[in-house]
């Protein structure tokens, strides 16, 4: 069984940083890895992957050492479950509001005794069959680390609850959530960061890795400061964005 080497890291207490993925290229995957980030994400709610181009940026990030997150489109058992059969060991899940949706996303990703996730060996998660059976179904759930979203006051409002689950990290979605608040797009007004930091407290104080999303270094060293482990840190076309901007506007002033 493949060491999971992001949850073995924020188990720790180890600060680990990540964009989300959009292209579709392997490349990136490699170019992220190479540049030094700890993970990347996958992203197929507000990308345009599918199972197989996913599996493909998957086998990147394990051929450079990095660890691939996906996040799915939904809290769904199929969905859930095809990505995990691609070998993922990371998922992460939006839309989680109330306890009732992190014991489903507990329920898809983990197989007996702590859930009910359907169960095939003929699947690269076992390397089709090379894993023994036993190894597969008995090990699978400790290298698992499950990521659900609270991205709107109702999962604010139920994380005390929430962290009762056996959900990995709780990530806080700071754009989704400042829609909540009814400032959107306002992700540093103190509705949305008074929030927020309540959150990380009441995460830590259970005993849960937090995440977060950043666009600036100075963001993550304050949320890393006030004890977020899991910085999702910008987006790769944003990254590149702002590369290409910097040179056509130096450019400009030459």
């Amino acid at each position: 069984m493949r060491k999971n080497n992001l949850k073995e890291a924020l188990a720790q207490g180890k600060t680990v940083v990540g964009p989300f993925c959009k292209m579709q290229d392997p490349a990136i995957v490699e170019l992220a890895a190479l540049a030094g980030f700890d993970f990347i994400i996958i992203d197929m709610e507000h990308g345009p992957f599918s199972i197989e181009g996913a599996q493909q940026m998957v086998r990147a990030a394990e051929a450079r050492g990095i660890t691939p997150v996906v996040r799915v489109t939904e809290n769904s058992e199929t969905l859930i479950l095809r990505t995990l059969d691609i070998g993922v060991q990371c998922i992460q899940v939006p839309q989680v509001g109330k306890k009732e949706d992190a014991e489903k996303v507990v329920n898809a990703t983990l197989f007996h005794p702590k859930g009910e996730r359907g169960m095939c060996r003929y699947v690269r998660a076992a390397e089709y069959t090379n894993v023994k059976k036993e190894h597969h179904f008995g090990g699978s759930n400790d290298a698992i680390l499950s990521i659900v979203h609270i991205e709107g006051l109702e999962g604010i409002e139920n994380l005390s609850e929430i962290v009762k689950t056996d959900i990995d990290v709780i990530f806080l979605g700071p754009y989704d959530l400042s829609q909540s608040c009814g400032v959107p797009g306002q992700v540093h007004h103190e509705k949305v960061v008074n929030r927020m930091e309540q959150a990380v407290l009441l995460a830590k104080q259970n005993g849960k890795a937090i995440g977060t999303f950043v666009e600036t270094p100075e963001d993550a060293k304050k949320w890393s400061d006030i004890g977020v482990q899991y910085l999702s840190y910008s987006v790769d076309v944003g990254i590149v964005m702002n590369a290409f901007k910097d040179i056509t506007m130096a450019l400009e002033t030459n």
